[in-house]
């Protein structure tokens, strides 16, 4: 079964462009050196934009606010955790780790919820995805090698929190009747969350960050909410495992990227790497 499948060719392109604008702003928080004030900006831009679009929104509905509080709050730790893993990592490294892995640990998490079972081709997704990992682990040699074990270490965390937020916002999106209002929210408080967390004794620093980084703040918050507001868009238009099979697309945009405009020097080991964890995210999301 193609990723393609079922999606009609706008949709296939918008849902591309959501792929390409989530490894975008992931590699807008490295590109910038030390990844907090990028993040903060970004979250900052997210919120703004939030408060701009909800008052012409309805509000989500009661049943969901818990969800939108505990997605808030778990979003909050993935954006720390998040600085901490670009802090001394390469994109091309912690982003296919962090991506390719949520869906594995999203699949293992709904049996016991659910009572589903995986597939024999998400048990075959599972190999690849966890080779890939394996691989990513391996080629941390020499003097570098510490530090690329610490990234792999955060960016596996970060990975699991990713999976907590999707099967939170999972149900609670369902909940809501109202999907772009309950996502907006959520970017609205997990702004507020992480400039609370870190803002403090910083504010000289991130406003001088801010003035020499003008675009930061609204070419990111528009990125990460447009990227995450496309998927939704497209989950009404066409199949959702096909949809979210297509978003992995991501790793590769954020491997290109990492290669051509952040420089980072990317092997065939870690390229095959990068393969085998992106094949085997799609093939976890369509099975």
């Amino acid at each position: 079964m193609s990723p393609a499948a079922g999606i009609a060719p706008p949709v296939l392109l918008a849902v591309l462009g959501a792929a390409l604008l989530h490894a975008s702003w992931n590699a807008l928080l490295k590109r910038h050196g030390e990844p907090l004030p990028a993040t903060v900006l970004v979250v900052a831009g997210a919120a703004i934009v939030a408060i701009v679009l909800l008052p012409f929104l309805p509000a989500p509905a009661p049943a969901s606010w818990p969800f939108i509080a505990a997605s808030s709050a778990v979003q909050t730790i993935y954006y720390l955790l998040l600085i901490a893993t670009y802090r001394d990592g390469e994109v091309s490294h912690a982003y296919p780790l962090m991506r390719g892995v949520a869906p594995l640990l999203v699949a293992l998490a709904n049996g016991p919820l659910t009572g589903e079972r995986l597939s024999g081709g998400q048990w075959g997704a599972m190999l690849l995805i966890c080779g890939g990992v394996l691989v990513q682990w391996l080629t941390a040699r020499g003097a570098t090698a510490q530090g690329a074990r610490r990234t792999t270490a955060f960016a596996l965390l970060t990975a699991g929190v990713i999976a907590a937020y999707t099967l939170i916002d999972g149900r609670g999106v369902r909940l809501s009747g109202a999907p772009a209002a309950y996502t907006l929210w959520i970017f609205l408080l997990t702004g507020a969350a992480v400039c609370l967390c870190t803002v403090r004794g910083r504010a000289r620093t991130l406003a001088a960050f801010a003035r020499a980084n003008p675009l930061v703040a609204p070419l990111g918050g528009l990125a990460t909410v447009g990227s995450y507001g496309i998927a939704l868009w497209a989950m009404t238009r066409a199949p959702v495992a096909a949809v979210a099979a297509l978003r992995e697309t991501s790793i590769l945009f954020a491997t290109a990227i990492a290669a051509f405009i952040l420089r980072e020097r990317i092997g065939r080991t870690r390229l095959a790497a990068v393969a085998l964890i992106a094949c085997g995210a799609a093939a976890m999301r369509l099975g």
